[in-house]
């Protein structure tokens, strides 16, 4: 009776924004406008200057429990990996192994190099892993073992030979036995249940029992955002991200349940979740709002992706491909699904996105777990200039200069020009010392 209840209560309330491309308003494109929080830089500085204890009452405060250590045991990681399930060991197994085989390539597609540039000049590049990084993984109610895959698996590959994972702890004060298993998996060691903008504030200046770390990756909620943005100079952040998006191009070929379904999984995230489907068919964008009353009526999140559905999602009816196309390249999406009959024939022409889906089957929520990419992807338009996280964002890309006598002379005098027409004579006279 419930079910039924909420399904009527459902169907009759959800109304989504349907459109014409042409009727688009500006705001459409409007970007998530992250607001600064005095909170997040009191509690960066209380952390800085106070160490564990800052920790120790942030803890209590936010998560509501008291920890003497944050620091899970090894012995603990290891008991909660053989304590697993082994149909969900199995699955995790899985996904393991599609995420590293894929990290693996990334590296393999990189190259140290060294060559003779010109005549006594050689120059080269060297692919130095960063020392020690620290992963952050959202915990709480709805623990994330995929992202602590995401970010400790890359990390891993890259070389990086310091790893560090923050999670919340629970109500009882420990870490969620999933995380605490999914990390012993990928072979992190070196655990703290530990969360929120506190978590942060401790990898990137460093506690009595928490040495900082050099980057720090992984998603969060809004006060996690806040404080990456405030110490990003002092270490290296992935991207600041706003709520998670999906941009679904279809034509009549599309399967009206899918796209709904894909739709709804990325709006049961948040209530400020964007979906948005952009449809080269009419007659499918109302299928696929009746998909999504129906299907809402039956899902265990409805609250919440209804919200999204109503207050950040959209239906717009495009002319044509070219439209669409020019729409989801300056939207800039997180996740961009190309339900259409040959997704290879626009490839060249999309140029912003986090990570592109093919096809009818290549369903988004697949990325998320365990296809293999990364699903920590930017939002809210940094797709326009950088891409998701990868074995790149723990790897330093140094550069190496060797130059003879020979080289000197040959780029001496040209150099002295250039440092005197800047006006830095120390420069010129560096170089007019080494001439023959």
């Amino acid at each position: 009776m419930e079910r039924s209840a909420q399904r009527i209560t459902t169907e009759k309330e959800i109304k989504m924004n349907m459109i014409k491309d042409q009727d688009l308003p500006q705001s459409f494109y409007d970007r998530w406008d992250f607001k600064g929080d005095e909170s997040v830089k009191t509690l960066l500085n209380d952390v800085q200057q106070n160490g564990d204890r800052a920790l120790m009452h942030y803890t209590q405060k936010f998560d509501g429990v008291t920890l003497e250590q944050f620091r899970v045991p090894r012995a603990s990681l290891e008991k909660a990996l053989e304590r697993l399930p082994p149909e969900l060991r199995t699955s995790l197994e899985i996904a393991k192994h599609q995420i590293s085989l894929f990290a693996q390539h990334q590296m393999e597609s990189l190259k140290a190099f060294e060559i003779a540039l010109s005549t006594g000049v050689k120059v080269g590049q060297r692919l130095i892993p960063i020392q020690r990084a620290g992963i952050y993984a959202p915990g709480g109610r709805y623990p994330l073992p995929s992202s602590v895959m995401m970010g400790i698996i890359p990390a891993i590959t890259a070389g990086v030979s310091e790893v560090v994972l923050c999670s919340p702890p629970g109500k009882n004060g420990e870490l969620s036995e999933i995380i605490q298993a999914t990390a012993a998996l990928c072979g992190a060691w070196e655990v703290y249940a530990l969360g929120g903008a506190q978590a942060i504030a401790a990898m990137a200046y460093g506690t009595e029992s928490i040495p900082a770390v050099d980057f720090i990756a992984g998603p969060g909620n809004r006060f996690v955002t806040e404080a990456k943005r405030l110490v990003f100079g002092r270490v290296g952040i992935d991207f600041i991200a706003g709520p998670s998006e999906v941009l679904i191009i279809a034509d009549d070929t599309a399967n009206p349940k899918y796209v709904a379904a894909d739709l709804l999984a990325q709006a049961e995230h948040d209530p400020e979740a964007s979906s948005i489907l952009l449809s080269l068919s009419q007659a499918l964008a109302c299928e696929v709002e009746k998909e999504i009353k129906h299907q809402l009526s039956e899902l265990p999140t409805s609250a919440i992706a209804t919200q999204s559905m109503q207050n950040r999602s959209w239906i717009v009816l495009c002319q044509n491909m070219e439209s669409a196309i020019a729409i989801a390249n300056q939207k800039a999406p997180e996740h961009l699904e190309l339900a259409i009959s040959n997704p290879q024939s626009v490839l060249s022409r999309l140029r912003n996105y986090g990570a592109l889906f093919l096809g009818h089957h290549s369903a988004e929520a697949l990325g998320d777990y365990i296809a293999g990419p990364n699903h920590t992807l930017p939002t809210n338009g940094v797709a326009r200039y950088c891409g998701g996280l990868s074995v790149l964002n723990f790897i330093k890309i140094v550069t190496t200069l060797d130059i003879n006598p020979e080289g000197i002379s040959h780029l001496g005098p040209p150099a002295i020009q250039i440092a005197q027409a800047e006006g830095l004579y120390a420069h010129a006279h560096a170089i007019k010392l080494r001439l023959p």
